[in-house]
């Protein structure tokens, strides 16, 4: 399970590595068979988005991989589509890389990105992993609540000193029976909070990248080889975000 990702190319073939993974340009597959999950935001603010998903969209055409939407494949999306869309917080960057890629690289990347679900439920049940996070009575649903929780989680109605939303600490609140894996609010160190897990250590920030083995659950982590985006506001220890989308 893969936190967010956001264009930072190097260092996710150097997890991928650290974890086992036999990794080539266009796909990667795991020696004991393994199956990799990512939680969404590939995309934005680094500099190898193309390169990212190249890889990605390989393994998961591969079957070695399964990818669940964020709310940066959801704005870049509709950037691909020519709607009208706020282009900040990284997605300038996707747009100018992927300008350079072939028009068939970027009608694939639509494709790719457009298709993936909002949150997967494995392991009997036992394994939920959402972008944003998800509270229990949304596991295994399908409405219209559920996949903007999925993907864009809910804020709590306040703005920090900077004027952004705050988002809604929902895994203080958790007491569900699965395990729910998440990305989407930058934290400094991964660490469990009533059976959930945020993957989001801020790689693109120069933090590092992070991935937990399942069902071992053993995080491991990697390095940013630098800070690739400017941040603008420190991640938290807890969960109340204190980074824009």
């Amino acid at each position: 399970m893969v936190g967010d990702v956001h264009g930072c190319h190097t260092e996710l073939v150097h997890l991928l590595r650290e974890l086992g993974w036999h990794v080539e340009p266009d796909g990667a597959h795991h020696p004991d068979g393994r199956t990799a999950v990512f939680l969404g935001d590939l995309v934005d603010r680094g500099p190898g988005t193309p390169a990212v998903l190249r890889l990605v969209m390989g393994m998961v055409a591969a079957g070695t991989a399964r990818v669940v939407r964020g709310n940066h494949e959801d704005k870049l999306v509709r950037a691909l589509r020519g709607r009208e869309v706020t282009v900040r917080h990284g997605l300038e960057k996707s747009l100018a890389q992927l300008a350079g890629e072939s028009d068939g690289f970027r009608r694939d990347v639509l494709e790719f990105c457009d298709a993936l679900v909002p949150h997967y439920v494995l392991d009997g049940g036992r394994l939920v992993v959402a972008h944003a996070g998800l509270p229990e009575r949304y596991h295994g649903v399908e409405s219209a609540r559920m996949r903007g929780l999925a993907v864009w989680g809910r804020t709590t109605g306040e703005v920090d000193a900077r004027g952004f939303p705050v988002r809604h600490p929902w895994a203080e609140e958790y007491r569900g029976a699965a395990t729910v894996l998440y990305g989407h609010t930058p934290v400094e160190e991964a660490r469990w909070l009533n059976g959930t897990l945020c993957l989001d250590t801020g790689c693109v920030f120069g933090g590092r990248l992070s991935a937990l083995r399942y069902p071992e659950r053993e995080v491991v982590s990697v390095p940013a080889r630098r800070a690739w985006y400017p941040r603008q506001g420190a991640p938290s220890s807890h969960g109340t975000s204190r980074e824009p989308a």
